[in-house]
């Protein structure tokens, strides 16, 4: 009964910001990212819009057929595209599931066609068909649009070299937190290759429950880009015990870690996550990640675009609000080390920790060289990423 009335609350809630005028999107960031998300996908359909700022009144016109003829990428996506049966609701009859993969290849192709700077990865059909799921072709279209010139951009440059510097963001924030845990992976030498598939589908790859999948999507899309990138990090953080229990060597590692669970505590995580990026945010990071110089290339750093097209709401506002608000109900230690108390654990020595990092970043980037090299020329590889 208790559940019924908060659920009944929040909804309540988000329809009053709905009908607002103008919409209070601050209020619906604040209803995505608190426990629950955005409770159904009708509801999703008004708001993850709101959250995009995508106009629903001026959607583009689906696509003709022939833009399959002229598509560079039409095979590969058809490939990935009849790989994707997982992904459709299980007991789906099989002609809907052709129907809705034949919506899904039209929809990739749209955005590609309309945005030539744009470059297809494989991993990309697992966003939107998810978009697809919950909101329909053409509603989709636009929302993955807009996704795509924003959030994902990093992935889909010509090269992965800004998506192996976000990947460099995973051991930061691990270090940040839990030093023994960072320590350990660095010395096992896994990198961050295990959290590919997690970053660039948002875990629509990894994650069997589509409740799942849709909750982080609400958490996602109302914060900033680099949120997948905490969560990764909270779940091996999750994971400290295993980690630490595991052989401290590359495979071993690389396979407990590459093998997400299924029952993860997802309200807790988000939670978690959203306290992380308070606590770190990416400016903090930037200097372990990468060079300055690289960060100013990525979606991230122009993130102020996104937040000029959202029109009313910075979205990391909503996070420090929140954040605020948690620290104010517990009791602490004095001055600032109250806040670093809550999450973080004693640091050990930095001048070994930081020439470590430094070689592991290089050996990090050099296997995602590797990878991209193997992806471009042996197909059956590729698989062992996305299978």
């Amino acid at each position: 009964a208790d559940f019924d009335a908060t659920k009944k609350r929040k909804m309540t809630k988000i329809y009053q910001a709905l009908n607002s005028d103008p919409i209070d999107v601050a209020v619906l960031r604040r209803m995505a990212i608190s426990e629950g998300g955005l409770l159904t996908d009708e509801i999703r359909c008004k708001v993850w819009p709101k959250l995009l700022g995508v106009n629903t009144d001026d959607l583009p016109p689906l696509p003709g057929k022939e833009l399959r003829e002229n598509s560079k990428d039409y095979q590969q996506v058809l490939l990935d595209v009849r790989r994707s049966l997982r992904r459709f609701p299980p007991g789906m009859p099989d002609d809907q599931r052709e129907v809705l993969q034949e919506e899904l290849i039209d929809i990739i192709l749209h955005v590609l066609e309309r945005n030539p700077q744009l470059h297809y990865y494989q991993g990309y059909h697992d966003i939107v068909v998810t978009f697809l799921l919950v909101v329909g072709d053409r509603l989709a279209t636009a929302l993955v649009e807009k996704l795509s010139t924003h959030h994902l951009r990093d992935f889909m440059e010509p090269t992965m070299d800004n998506t192996k510097h976000i990947l460099n963001y995973l051991m930061s924030i691990i270090d940040q937190v839990n030093p023994e845990v960072h320590d350990f992976m660095q010395s096992a030498e896994v990198g961050t290759i295990f959290a590919l598939s997690w970053l660039i589908t948002w875990f629509g790859h990894v994650l069997s429950d589509f409740r799942h999948v849709v909750r982080l999507y609400d958490f996602f899309l109302a914060c900033h880009p680099l949120m997948p990138i905490y969560f990764a990090a909270v779940i091996v953080l999750h994971r400290e015990q295993e980690v630490l229990d595991c052989e401290c060597d590359m495979a071993s590692v690389h396979h407990l870690l590459s093998q997400i669970p299924q029952d993860l505590p997802y309200e807790s995580l988000i939670s978690r996550a959203g306290d992380l990026f308070v606590q770190f945010p990416p400016s903090k990071l930037t200097k372990e990640a990468a060079e300055a110089a690289q960060a100013e290339r990525t979606a991230a750093s122009t993130f102020k675009d996104f937040e000029l097209a959202s029109v009313q709401q910075r979205p990391d506002t909503v996070l420090r609000q929140r954040f605020r608000e948690r620290l104010r109900g517990e009791e602490r230690p004095r001055g600032e080390e109250r806040t670093k108390s809550i999450l973080t654990k004693p640091r050990t020595n930095r001048f070994v920790k930081l020439a470590v990092m430094g070689l592991t970043v290089a050996l990090g980037a050099a296997a995602l060289a590797v990878v991209k090299s193997a992806l471009e020329w042996a197909p059956k590889f590729e698989l062992q990423i996305f299978p």
